[in-house]
């Protein structure tokens, strides 16, 4: 091969390795572009939610003392009703009779006391001349004495005779949302201490209860602040805000005035109460909610929840690195403070943390990216 022509293939070559290195260099997509912003670093307050339900500040289970038919039923199902108002009533007549008879038993036994009594003070003349012994009056003050406590005994009978016609009437022992009645009129139902029939219930709703559970972990530090315990010891209470599942704002405010005395062993948790105002009796007990504390404020570091993504069991957020390039942190999250989310740990104020651009399934851990300036802003409320 002639020199000229070995030059030639050289050249060649060259000139072709060049071409496909400027082709390919012209096909590589370029860097997807993202919005990256500092974290937000605001003072916010720092709140402790909980999720509970509300309780019936009292509840009681309507029984009749006496047995007997139901008479009538005085009321509406599902009514609110006062302490005291009538109920049920419960066929009287044999209970009147009762008490007539035992009036009858307490007259006959003033009788007996009056004649008693008589036969004495005719036997204490007697004794003077010596017409009597003192034997026989002695004998007359024993029956005396008997027929007084015969009629002591009738007229206890009479009180509890006219108590039992009392309780033919069942009245409502506590104000509040009464459920229907579980027996109708014309049944027969047993009343007493043990066995009576359920005629139905009433829960007190003004005020409500609601009742939460706190983890070991919180009421550690809750008693070590002396906030929680000593603040349901008093009239005061510590104060809390709950909101229900389709509320946006925590505008029902109470205390609390209740902390049991022992942490559950297995779920080492700890048993709250709060207790809030019912007015217009639209907290019904059974209800779910959540609850939270104020436990101060912090410096705290702010993104919006749509710059967080999950890792399996850890929450990450990306970043843009050294070289551009999306680097991933776990981080900690707390709840929502004006809109976005507090993180607890994770980030520092020199992250540049991607709001923008997240989707693109291009922007992964690892690779390039064009960073554009983005901004992170609280929510504004009306």
């Amino acid at each position: 091969m002639s020199r000229s022509r070995f030059l030639g293939l050289v050249l060649t070559a060259a000139s072709t390795l060049l071409l496909a290195q400027d082709v390919s260099a012209q096909g590589a997509p370029p860097a997807p572009p993202v919005q990256v912003a500092n974290p937000l670093a605001k003072r916010v307050a720092n709140w402790d939610e909980y999720t509970g339900r509300f309780e019936a500040s009292e509840q009681v289970e309507v029984r009749a003392r006496v047995s007997g038919f139901i008479d009538s039923v005085h009321f509406r199902d599902g009514a609110l009703v006062k302490k005291g108002d009538l109920l049920f009533t419960i066929d009287q007549r044999p209970y009147k009779l009762a008490v007539d008879v035992a009036r009858a038993d307490v007259a006959r036994a003033k009788a007996q006391v009056e004649l008693s009594q008589n036969e004495v003070e005719r036997a204490e003349g007697l004794t003077q001349n010596r017409t009597i012994t003192a034997r026989d009056v002695d004998q007359r003050r024993a029956n005396l004495n008997s027929a007084i406590g015969t009629q002591q005994g009738a007229e206890a009978n009479l009180k509890n005779a006219e108590l039992n016609l009392e309780w033919t009437e069942v009245r409502a022992p506590i104000s509040g949302r009464i459920s229907n009645r579980r027996v109708d009129p014309g049944n027969l139902i047993s009343g007493g201490q043990s066995g009576a029939t359920l005629l139905t219930t009433i829960v007190a709703v003004d005020p409500i209860y609601f009742s939460f559970d706190v983890s070991e972990a919180d009421y550690l530090r809750y008693a070590r602040m002396a906030n929680l315990r000593e603040g349901a010891s008093k009239d005061t209470g510590t104060q809390v805000e709950v909101k229900l599942a389709d509320e946006a704002k925590w505008d029902r405010r109470g205390r609390v005035n209740f902390l049991d005395n022992a942490l559950n062993a297995r779920s080492a948790t700890i048993r709250g109460r709060a207790v809030f105002e019912n007015k217009d009796q639209f907290l019904t007990p059974g209800v779910f909610g959540r609850l939270r504390f104020y436990a101060g404020e912090s410096d705290a570091l702010l993104v919006p929840d749509t710059a967080i993504s999950s890792d399996q069991a850890n929450k990450v957020v990306l970043t843009v690195g050294p070289e551009n390039k999306v680097v991933p942190k776990t981080i900690v999250l707390g709840p929502l403070s004006e809109g976005l989310r507090i993180v607890r740990s994770g980030l520092t104020t020199e992250d540049k943390v991607i709001v923008g651009g997240g989707a693109n399934p291009m922007v992964r851990p690892g690779v390039a990216v064009t960073p554009h300036p983005g901004q992170i802003k609280v929510a504004t409320t009306n």
